[in-house]
């Protein structure tokens, strides 16, 4: 099982977990359980989320192996300029 921190408005669709727990080894599965797990994630996820893997930021890593050892932060596709 691999625990994720939850960044902001995505705790809202999780009835305000901050932390959860999913059963993956990639960013793709991660993503697949959350959604299944969680309904109300899945249009955020659709729309696109980054993954903070050990503080490194990753878009669209569909094959980033996740261990149970990582810190997994999911948050909405950081925008900005």
């Amino acid at each position: 099982m691999v625990k994720v921190l939850l960044w902001g408005s995505l705790r809202s669709a999780t009835g305000g977990q901050a932390e959860v727990e999913v059963d993956a080894t990639t960013f793709k599965e991660l993503l697949d359980r959350l959604a299944e797990d969680y309904p109300g994630l899945r249009p955020q996820i659709e729309r696109g989320v980054s993954l903070a893997l050990d503080g490194v930021i990753y878009r669209e890593a569909w094959f980033t192996p996740i261990g149970p050892d990582n810190e997994v932060v999911l948050m909405p596709y950081m925008t900005g300029g």
